[in-house]
């Protein structure tokens, strides 16, 4: 099985992977099969109008987690890798204004989001809780195209036939072309490591190294962690009042200013370690909140945990280098292609023990795998961290992923480096295999409510007034 490290971590903007830049990619698609020839139309048609409608986890948070503007985004032609996060209210503004949109290589299509964009919270897609539809019409408004998209998480976004094949028995979720070192699950990663004698980072490597040089993998990993990096940085030279109605104020540029101050004053502080996670996972998540560049590592909503435990890593250990922060990715990347194969990262399908839950586990494995542990040391250190986030719920309050999002980051952050430490000091046996953490997952998230699978029907969501 394959998962590339690059379909786990993507570089786009917030607030949400599943709800921004997948309904964004999804609607990119869409424009694409438009401007080909593969779909039946009476002759002479051409499109007019264009319309698009939200199911389920994206209409009920779909507002707060900027799905209508990432749609509106997607149809003129922008998609999450490239987008401007400066330009894209503008551009918004000028699609309502006008009431069309004019994507490259396109004519201008009609498209008023007052009237074309339906937020429809009483029509449940099938396939997931994250449930599109987009319609194409010609000049006397008869419906030309219709397709279904779902965002499932981390922003992959699949249509409906492909979600149907991938539900099929005996289908993967993943590539299964070819790669020397195919596993599936956590036992038999363990099983090929000691086989191999290679550590996991090196049989991931190995897989990625199918499909591209080492200068490229390299490259791209290093281009990864410098905008995650960046990301961090400008959360940390930000304030001011986060969007979206709850007046939620960022707090990682005040409490770095007075971490620094400490640490200039040469005090102790046993905390020291945990204050530096917790600023730097916030740091991300005013971002995402505020819809700038982030990372899915492996979804936005849980972009801060792994980028916060690998700067941890570069700032308090002097034997940190380009390879290990390599190594470190790769491993997570490793741990995270499982836990989306066999469970989910989606807060829509399985609750945040799917999102900040697997990026706990992904960071708690990477910092393991550098700090010198073995396959089965790494194994234990991802099953700790993801077994302390188990029936952990999405209830993000306004539909914003800011309350409990932000500091949940942190926390999970914390414990990844916790769960790496008791991992590394042990001898790589333990009673709970990552395997069945994984499965736990996906079977508590198959029985946890939907209030509770990021619609803000419950939790914290309906239990905390809004200001």
């Amino acid at each position: 099985m394959f998962l590339s490290v690059f379909d786990l971590f993507k570089i786009g903007i917030g607030p949400s992977s599943s709800h921004t830049m997948g309904p964004m990619t999804a609607a990119g698609r869409f424009l694409e099969e438009l401007s080909g020839n593969d779909w039946p139309r009476p002759a002479g048609a051409s499109v007019a109008r264009l319309a698009a409608s939200l199911h389920g986890s994206l209409a009920y948070t779909g507002i707060g987690h900027g799905t209508d503007r990432a749609v509106i985004l997607g149809l003129a032609g922008k998609n999450p890798q490239t987008v401007d996060p400066d330009e894209a209210d503008e551009i918004v503004s000028g699609v309502r204004a006008r009431k069309q949109v004019s994507p490259l290589g396109h004519p201008a299509y009609r498209f008023d989001p007052s009237m074309d964009l339906v937020m429809d919270r009483k029509t449940a897609l099938p396939g997931h809780a994250n449930g599109m539809i987009f319609y194409a019409y010609d000049g006397d408004d008869q419906l030309l195209l219709k397709r279904v998209y779902y965002s499932i998480g981390g922003g992959f976004v699949v249509s409906e036939e492909e979600l149907q094949r991938m539900k099929a028995p005996g289908s993967a979720r993943t590539d299964t072309r070819k790669v020397p070192y195919p596993f599936k699950k956590a036992h038999e990663m363990l099983a090929m490591a000691a086989e191999s004698g290679l550590s996991i980072a090196d049989m991931k490597r190995a897989n990625e190294e199918t499909r591209m040089s080492r200068l490229e993998l390299d490259e791209g990993l290093d281009h990864i962690w410098d905008a995650m990096k960046s990301c961090i940085d400008r959360g940390l030279s930000q304030d001011g009042i986060m969007p979206g109605g709850l007046k939620v104020r960022r707090r990682a540029r005040q409490l770095h200013d007075r971490l620094q101050e400490q640490w200039q004053r040469n005090r102790p502080n046993p905390l020291l370690a945990n204050d530096w996670l917790s600023i730097y996972a916030m740091a991300v998540n005013e971002e995402n909140a505020a819809g700038g560049r982030v990372v899915t590592a492996p979804t936005n909503g849980a972009a801060g945990t792994l980028p916060a435990v690998l700067r941890y890593w570069l700032h308090f250990h002097p034997e940190a280098d380009q390879k290990s922060l390599r190594d470190f990715l790769l491993t997570a990347a490793a741990v995270g292609g499982i836990i989306k194969t066999n469970a989910s990262i989606s807060g829509a399908e399985v609750g945040c023990q799917g999102e900040v839950g697997s990026a706990s586990a992904m960071a708690a494995a990477g910092l393991c795998a550098v700090m010198g542990g073995s396959a089965e040391q790494v194994e234990n250190a991802a099953e700790i961290a993801l077994e302390h986030h188990l029936g952990m719920t999405c209830d993000p309050i306004g539909g914003l992923v800011q309350v409990p999002c932000i500091e949940r980051n942190a926390l999970g952050a914390v414990k990844a480096v916790t769960a790496a430490s008791l991992a590394i000091k042990g001898d790589g046996k333990h009673f709970v295999p990552l395997d069945a953490a994984i499965e736990t997952m996906r079977q508590t998230g198959l029985d946890m409510s939907e209030r509770y699978k990021e619609t803000s029907l419950g939790g914290l969501a309906v239990n905390v007034v809004e200001c």
